[in-house]
């Protein structure tokens, strides 16, 4: 387990290599020169140059990536064109709100989901079967943005239930979260269905039933747990998914998160910001890969990592 630990953790090199070349390249591909939205657009053009000069963007992009990646060996992301702050205290500062609303999400997202699958494969072609897999294809087919609209008028607006966005409560993290977790409540059921489907036709169920166990130890203690191996797969992807796809919920309720962060330094052409968020945001979802391939040898002991 150490040494497939060591491996997993060497392999973020490449991976986070590939991420900061692909980010640096699609970030100078896009129109605009930060140099001027800092300058104002009615500064000279010995102004500007001056500008460019002190944020070395006046380099070739070769020597501008290496700069940036020799700084962020060292944990220096570089400073913020636009705040003119250290990205890394600006990383600090919203990221362990985007990690508070993923992980929210995740849990409002599995307890939806895997009530809903177990229910359903133990109920098949039922009536909750089937409005719980009509549930889930609306789930998967609302976009995040337009449900996240329709919460606010709903329970914010009209009800008044909950604040309708910004950070304070824990109340301000609701509505958030069910826009977010909503699709992948929707995946994590259908998952579930199908595997536990697969997993109550097996000899080893029939014999727990036949042995006279009661149907919610079959099902929750024997059953379940066996399934469970393609539902942590879809628990992992979905919460990095959900690190990375905060931008238009974080967007959306003006949540001070990563996210928001991102979208702001892509308007904004800070390039510092983008580049760091988007490195952050990798590591995690390969972090998040890793626990989820850790957590497979614990719902299933014949799984062995050399």
């Amino acid at each position: 387990m150490p040494r497939y630990i060591l491996k997993r953790i060497l392999m973020l090199v490449p991976v986070l290599f590939g991420v900061s070349l692909v980010s640096f390249s699609l970030l100078h591909m896009v129109p605009g020169d930060p140099a001027i939205l800092l300058a104002g657009e009615q500064a000279d053009e010995a102004f500007i140059n001056k500008v460019r000069s002190d944020y070395g963007l006046d380099q070739p992009l070769y020597v501008q990536y290496i700069h940036f990646i020799t700084h962020v060996v060292r944990g220096d992301f570089g400073i913020s064109i636009r705040n003119r702050e250290p990205v890394i205290k600006l990383l600090k500062e919203r990221f362990l709100f985007t990690v508070q609303l993923s992980f929210l999400s995740i849990l409002i997202a599995g307890f939806i989901g895997l009530i809903a699958g177990v229910i359903s494969s133990t109920k098949q072609y039922s009536l909750f079967d089937h409005m719980s897999m009509i549930g889930a294809l609306f789930g998967i087919s609302m976009p995040i943005f337009w449900l996240g609209l329709l919460l606010m008028l709903v329970f914010s607006v009209q009800l008044r239930w909950f604040p309708s966005g910004g950070k304070g409560t824990f109340l301000h993290l609701i509505l958030p979260a069910i826009a977010l977790g909503a699709a992948s409540s929707a995946v994590i059921a259908r998952m579930t269905r199908a595997s536990m489907l697969e997993v109550i036709r097996q000899d080893y169920i029939r014999t727990a039933r036949a042995n006279g166990l009661k149907e919610f130890v079959v099902i929750y203690k024997h059953a379940l747990k066996n399934a469970m191996i393609p539902v942590i797969t879809v628990f992992g992807l979905e919460f990095g998914y959900m690190l990375g796809g905060a931008v238009l919920t974080e967007t959306v309720f003006s949540l001070p998160g990563v996210g928001r962060l991102m979208v702001e330094g892509i308007f904004q052409r800070d390039y510092p910001v983008v580049q760091g968020s988007m490195l952050l945001v990798a590591t995690t979802f390969v972090l998040v890969n890793l626990l989820t391939d850790i957590a497979y040898a614990f719902f299933d002991p014949r799984i062995r990592y050399e």
